[in-house]
């Protein structure tokens, strides 16, 4: 949710429509720190607005809940009971996340976690747990069974002398703590005596040491990084125009696959979903469910997939992957968002992200900055001319044609300063949109004050200022000039997100991911500041891909890219997905009209657009295709039949409905009813959709989803062949989409023993997985694993197939 929740940005309409007419106009035309400071009497304490925010924080509890640390533990045990060890481990977790740091509490959630990671076979994860439970003060006289888990966990690594030494730690503490005769100790005992027996065996016949999980040690894309902007290749260079302004050009001829820029994230939070909240809504009592969001499966800082995630010392939302995250996000910014949890919630993250930008970048820096833009409007005679682009206010100052965002000497850095110069477009933003980001901007620096926390926001600096005269003499309607500077820089940093966010995506795998075929999509995971990718403009028909590691995005050409052309990124619209009148009025929130190769084409052809002819309706009675408006017309005269437009598109949402009925059918290990409800809505479908339609598509991949999940290979690799047809028809032989599919049908053949077809589908998706998510990505080595073992394979068996 990039914007605040609705019930806020409805409070802040009411607000705005409230003002005379003359406070109102003022706060359209002033400068952004102007309209701070008339914004700050409008949210004081005891205001109404204020105590509408306060109670919609409340459904967004992010605080530390003992009753939810034990329901979640409880669940936890259950699903443990019944043999589902992911489930459990998510909600130990969960209720770890509820724990206080260094609780005995939290050391039971820990090592109930480790039990289940170690039957999931994450063998050095589980060891971290067991290392986190005794560091927590997990009770003495259950550590015995918690470090003979230990000990299998260092044979199954192969470590066996580090199992024997524990396992003589394990014999020692039973003796010292005295004999029991329980059946209990009984039972640990006997677990002992056959660890010894496996130890004594392993040290008689040492076996080969497993490798640790994780990612392995490869090597690195050779390439030559630019002088003059970083993270980016040599074969790139930055330009700068009224038209245009800055954007990247090829100073070489580029190749596919070719990298052109590797660059960290400067800032990027984690995206809530929709129902993150562990309350139910509107309900007076605590419920909790069982729920997984991705706010439980990455890490909040790195953005790596969670197995065993670290809780934050003060919030039950924040999880990290290790400790050493867990420790650098509270001392770069958690410690001030930590108690804001609840109300950077309901503002939704481009308002988050404003904060971290700013305590990331330090007081000093961001005063600097703010202080420059300031100068920098004062020399410009008038609001309009504040408004131009940097081209025209530069000429208007000093002629000089120093590119905005660049440092002293002419280098283009993934700063803080890029950041700050990404433009806000602060004039082009409705009246009303600026109205509640400047409304919620104030909110964050009234909690701020109110927790305590300004100190830590200005890093300490301003302390003694605080304490001066000035500081004195302000009214509690007013920020401090030190909260109001970091407050105009948060409000610059929200509007330009509009134009500038970066969502951070990944490959996410649908369902349990236990299966032989791996069903994925991509996901936002994290919205994110990328000052260097920023600098690509948007064309519909885009001549590269961009794919993430954790919060480190990587450009590579996606096509051949001529010397002096300009490298275009999708933001979204693309030709192959949407109509040219679609794309345009998605296109619009980024203040510009596109004016790219492929929407000119459309516009100026009479014809139907590919996407529109493709995804069509054809007529029910003899399936020929249908033309016009409102109403459409059969273009067989021979038949002539006329429907209207919306009762096809009524039949459509209906058989939309059904597929998804068919898939929680399979969801529900119902395969055979699945199957049949949707060839039932595939012979409905033939009725009235064109046969290249996107929907004919998924729903002969959902059918290949279902036989691979009764091992029917032959049948699954069938209709996955029929959707690749009309995905190529789609989006092109060489785009990311066909490298997706081809990988499935990969998985397909193989888990199928169609050693000849595997081999020659492995080898497409690896042509082109490699131009667009590069050599390295999980894909491609998953593809090389698989073309390995069939090569492996006895040459009988190859000749064979």
């Amino acid at each position: 949710m990039a914007l605040p929740v609705e019930e806020w940005r409805r409070c802040a309409a009411r607000c705005r429509a409230a003002l005379g007419p003359a406070l109102r106009e003022r706060l359209e035309a002033a400068p952004l720190g102007e309209a701070l400071r008339l914004g700050c009497g409008l949210l004081r304490p005891g205001a109404e607005e204020a105590a509408a925010l306060q109670r919609l924080c409340r459904r967004a509890s992010t605080g530390k809940e003992a009753a939810a640390a034990r329901w979640y533990r409880q669940e936890g045990n259950r699903r443990f009971g019944r043999g589902c060890y992911g489930d459990a481990a998510l909600l130990y977790s969960q209720a770890a996340s509820h724990e206080l740091p260094g609780s005995p509490e939290v050391s039971l959630c820990f090592a109930n976690r480790s039990a289940a990671l170690f039957h999931l076979g994450h063998f050095e994860v589980c060891l971290e747990d067991i290392a986190r439970a005794q560091s927590h003060g997990y009770p003495d006289r259950l550590l015995p069974k918690v470090l003979l888990r230990k000990v299998e966990c260092l044979l199954c690594l192969g470590r066996v002398q580090d199992a024997a030494d524990a396992l003589a730690a394990v014999e020692n503490k039973i003796a010292v703590d005295g004999i029991m005769t329980g059946p209990e100790h009984q039972t640990l005992l006997k677990k002992l005596n056959q660890l010894k027996l496996k130890v004594r065996e392993r040290e008689s016949c040492p076996e080969p040491a497993l490798e640790a999980c994780g990612d392995a040690q490869r090597e690195s894309e050779i390439w030559e990084e630019n002088d003059n902007i970083s993270g980016a290749s040599s074969s790139l260079s930055l330009k700068f125009n009224a038209e245009k302004g800055r954007h990247l050009v090829a100073s070489q001829d580029i190749l596919p696959g070719q990298n052109l820029l590797k660059e960290e994230a400067f800032v990027s939070v984690l995206c809530p979903e929709e129902g993150e909240s562990r309350l139910l809504q509107n309900s007076s009592e605590m419920v909790w469910d069982a729920q997984v969001t991705n706010a439980d499966l990455y890490c909040h800082h790195c953005l790596k997939q969670l197995l065993a995630s670290v809780p934050c010392r003060g919030c039950s939302y924040a999880k990290y992957c290790s400790q050493n995250c867990a420790d650098t996000a509270w001392e770069q910014y958690h410690r001030t968002e930590c108690s804001l949890g609840a109300l950077l919630l309901t503002l939704g993250v481009f308002c988050h992200v404003a904060l971290r930008t700013v305590l990331l970048a330090g007081f000093s820096e961001v005063s600097r900055l703010v202080e420059q833009s300031r100068d920098d409007d004062d020399d410009l005679p008038n609001t309009k001319a504040r408004c131009k682009h940097p081209s025209e206010a530069l000429d208007t100052r000093t002629g000089t044609r120093a590119i905005p965002g660049c440092n002293d000497n002419g280098q283009y850095q993934s700063s803080y300063r890029a950041v700050f110069n990404l433009l806000p477009h602060a004039e082009k933003h409705s009246p009303e949109h600026k109205f509640l980001c400047m409304l919620s901007v104030v909110a964050i620096c009234r909690k701020l004050q109110e927790a305590g926390l300004e100190a830590a926001v200005l890093n300490q600096e301003s302390s003694e200022k605080g304490s001066g005269p000035e500081a004195c003499e302000k009214t509690s309607d007013e920020l401090s000039p030190e909260l109001q500077i970091m407050a105009e820089a948060m409000l610059r940093h929200v509007l330009q997100l509009q134009c500038n966010a970066q969502a951070i995506t990944v490959m996410q795998e649908l369902g349990s991911g236990d299966g032989a075929v791996v069903n994925r999509k991509p996901v936002r995971l994290a919205t994110a500041f990328f000052p260097v990718l920023s600098l690509l403009n948007h064309s519909c028909s885009p001549n590269i891909s961009v794919s993430f590691s954790g919060t480190a995005a990587t450009v590579r050409a996606s096509q051949p890219i001529s010397s002096g052309q300009e490298i275009f990124h999708c933001y979204g619209p693309h030709r192959c997905r949407m109509k040219v009148a679609e794309r345009q009025q998605l296109l619009s929130q980024y203040f510009f009209e596109c004016r790219c190769q492929a929407c000119l084409e459309e516009l100026e052809s009479d014809d139907k657009s590919v996407v529109s002819m493709r995804n069509s309706f054809c007529c029910p009675s003899c399936q020929a295709s249908m033309q016009g408006e409102d109403v459409l017309c059969c273009s067989n005269e021979a038949c002539a039949r006329s429907v209207s437009r919306e009762s096809l598109s009524r039949h459509l949402r209906d058989l939309q409905r059904q597929i998804k009925q068919a898939l929680e059918l399979l969801r529900d290990s119902k395969a055979d009813e699945a199957i049949k409800m949707l060839l039932k809505c595939q012979m409905d479908a033939r009725n009235f959709l064109s046969p290249e339609h996107l929907l004919m598509g998924e729903m002969e991949d959902h059918l290949a989803q279902v036989y691979a999940t009764l091992g029917k290979w032959q049948e699954a690799a069938r209709h996955l062949e029929r959707s690749i047809q009309i995905v190529e028809t789609h989006h092109g032989p060489s785009s990311v989409e066909m490298g997706h599919e081809l990988f499935k049908l990969a998985q397909i053949l193989f888990n199928g023993f169609a050693v000849s077809e595997a081999l020659s589908t492995i080898q497409r998706a690896e042509k082109i997985l490699t131009v667009h998510c590069g050599p390295q990505s999980t894909q491609i080595r998953e593809l090389q694993e698989m073309k390995t073992c069939l090569l492996e394979l006895p040459r009988s068996i190859l000749q064979r197939t």
